[in-house]
């Protein structure tokens, strides 16, 4: 079926301490603001204690080192031991009915020798799942009724790459390339198949692509924005540290209004692990629905 929807101007999107943290020092009595969905700066209580679930809380724990921490006293450690079958540590919150504009920041740090290859989900997560989609659903394609998912991440397909590989944003959406979905790259470039450029509109606007440093904590944040059914005004946009470093505009997401954001996750998912054992840790995460930026 052939699909032709109406190309929409894209706004200008925020940078920098203008977003909703400015107004919260430390974070403290952001959960306050009416724009916030959720926050957790895994003070209080076990790494799940405001999560609506978790996965493999044997490799999950609250982190006291100094640095493993970003702020205040504590952190969620996430471990993947060294094995070669599939493993995979989440943090998972729902809110339902869901929105169709959501921003997920988080602060997080790689172990400083991360090593992997290959299939690795590693960053925050936000998706759309309708009436009866289960949670995880690999290989089955979105068609615009019944899932889309945007992952903020890191891929490494080889050791001529460091550690952790290029940040991306993994996507299923109606559109995708292939049916494991397909892996957004700032500069454009969009996996499988990277001689075919991606579809993002004239206003896109071509970025280095980016490696973080292992070791080193950063301010993550992502903005879903579902498309109006029938025109091209989604948008996925990503920031480091208060800094665009990906905006990704033109995208069909769904079909029908009623598909809405309605879960996050943070996560540390690798295909096969036998190289060691890997760490990350979060911290100061926040779910909103206007932009929030790094903490004042």
């Amino acid at each position: 079926m052939l699909f032709l929807l109406a190309l929409i101007p894209q706004s200008p999107l925020p940078e920098g301490n203008v977003g909703i943290a400015s107004k919260y020092a430390g974070d403290r009595g952001i959960d306050r603001d009416p724009a916030v969905i959720f926050h957790d700066d895994f003070e209080v209580g076990t790494p799940n204690q405001k999560w609506s679930m978790s996965f493999r809380m044997e490799n999950i724990r609250m982190a006291k080192e100094p640095e493993n921490v970003h702020s205040g006293k504590s952190a969620v450690e996430l471990t993947l031991p060294k094995a070669s079958a599939e493993h995979s540590n989440a943090l998972l919150k729902i809110f339902q009915p869901g929105y169709d504009t959501v921003f997920l920041r988080y602060y997080s740090r790689f172990d400083p020798k991360f090593d992997q290859l290959g299939s690795s989900h590693n960053g925050g997560d936000l998706t759309a799942l309708a009436p009866g989609i289960a949670l995880s659903t690999p290989g089955i394609r979105a068609d615009g009724k019944n899932k889309f998912v945007a992952s903020f991440e890191n891929w490494r397909a080889d050791d001529a790459k460091p550690s952790p590989g290029e940040m991306n944003v993994y996507c299923y959406h109606p559109e995708q390339r292939s049916e494991w979905g397909d892996h957004f790259f700032p500069s454009g470039t969009v996996l499988p198949f990277t001689y075919k450029p991606g579809d993002f509109g004239p206003s896109f606007i071509k970025r280095p692509e980016v490696i973080q440093k292992l070791g080193q904590w950063y301010c993550y944040e992502m903005m879903v924005k579902a498309n109006t059914p029938g025109k091209r005004d989604g948008r996925i946009a990503c920031w480091l540290d208060g800094k665009i470093v990906a905006d990704f505009p033109n995208l069909r997401l769904r079909d029908v209004a009623s598909l809405k954001i309605n879960h996050a996750f943070l996560d540390l998912h690798i295909g096969s692990n036998t190289r060691r054992e890997n760490k990350k840790w979060y911290d100061d995460a926040v779910i909103a629905t206007s932009y929030i930026g790094p903490m004042k």
